[in-house]
């Protein structure tokens, strides 16, 4: 090539290359240019579970604790976002404990019930992670009334994270995360684990949602991006209320034997926080809470993606769930050129996949 042009080449594989994603890195004249991933089959990838022996009994446990947690559920309207096809509302209601004993945790969301008084299909929403750091403001949505929805803040996170001043809904209470670094948060401990009280509310949405006049619990959805991405799975996995479709993007808390041999995060957090712990008994007690393993509890239809260039959470962390799912209905869309991010057309077709399988 002539110094200072640009030229475009085709990158070929090997034709027997087995199914999976890979990193090709790039040199010029032995001087690193860059580096990229692509995919070979994915849906043919095997991320075998590894499920304990008590798995499913587990999870059994927490739901019915759940279900025996009294709601104590409170509605304030937001009169800034409603509007004529729909209120939306401050939800205050109890989950389970941190642990099998103890007081109920508080959690909050935004609710958004449509003004027809027809019944409507109901539209979970669930959070990615937090930032511990950069405490951003969040902005309470509004609804345009074809679904009644909610927005579910999981404990210590985003809602239960910001002081009124960082919030836009106007409830003047400041809230308090207690939990520290969510996911290494009794890291270890299965019956007190951050993850096992935060899936139980991703479900004690749903369970809320059933108790509001305007949904249609034959038609339920769920989306999240990342931490959300995970929850969609959970809420399918662990619903006693079954869901219809779920629309998982770029998902975390997939596979966790592989994503800590690809990136450093969360690897970095789990092995400063396992203590005495094997390496192969942190795998088993994360196995608990590997979507991999709750994918097989899964039938829903689902519409998810990833990006090729995601290094948060790496393609073969997000395909492991998807092909678990028992769903014979299930399509995943891929983003070469995308990383740790939302494509912006994402709404609209999860919103159209959703749309066209309403019963």
């Amino acid at each position: 090539m002539p110094a200072g042009s640009t030229k475009t080449f085709e990158v070929t594989s090997p034709e027997s290359i087995p199914a999976g994603f890979y990193k090709a890195r790039i040199s010029v004249n032995g001087v690193f240019a860059r580096s990229f991933v692509f995919g070979v089959d994915p849906t043919e990838i095997v991320s075998a579970p590894d499920k304990q022996a008590d798995f499913d009994e587990y999870w059994d446990a927490a739901v019915a604790q759940l279900e025996s947690v009294d709601m104590n559920a409170s509605l304030t309207e937001i009169p800034s976002y409603s509007n004529s096809k729909a209120k939306v509302y401050f939800v205050e209601f109890q989950s389970v404990p941190d642990g099998p004993e103890g007081d109920p945790a508080v959690i909050h969301g935004y609710y958004i019930e449509p003004q027809d008084g027809e019944n409507h299909p109901v539209l979970m929403h669930y959070y990615g992670y937090d930032d511990l750091t950069n405490i951003s403001k969040i902005f309470c949505p509004s609804g345009n009334g074809k679904f009644a929805e909610f927005y579910v803040s999981t404990r210590g996170q985003i809602i239960n994270n910001r002081t009124a001043a960082k919030r836009s809904d106007g409830i003047d209470i400041d809230f308090t995360n207690t939990y520290g670094d969510w996911f290494a948060f009794d890291f270890g401990k299965k019956d007190s684990y951050y993850y096992r009280g935060a899936f139980m509310d991703c479900v004690q949405g749903i369970r809320f949602m059933a108790t509001r006049p305007t949904s249609d619990m034959d038609n339920v959805f769920a989306e999240g991006k990342s931490q959300g991405g995970a929850f969609s799975y959970a809420a399918a996995a662990l619903s006693p209320i079954p869901l219809r479709a779920i629309a998982p993007g770029v998902a975390f808390l997939g596979d966790f034997p592989d994503y800590f041999s690809i990136v450093s995060w969360p690897a970095n957090v789990a092995k400063s926080n396992k203590g005495d712990m094997t390496d192969e008994q942190m795998y088993e007690f994360l196995s608990y809470f590997d979507t991999k393993n709750l994918a097989t509890r899964i039938s829903c239809s689902i519409i998810a993606n990833l990006g090729l260039q995601d290094a948060t959470c790496p393609p073969h962390t997000n395909i492991a769930p998807f092909n678990n799912a028992l769903s014979t209905d299930k399509e995943m869309h891929y983003y070469p050129k995308m990383g740790h991010e939302i494509p912006k057309d994402w709404e609209a077709k999860y919103t159209k996949y959703f749309n066209e399988r309403i019963k």
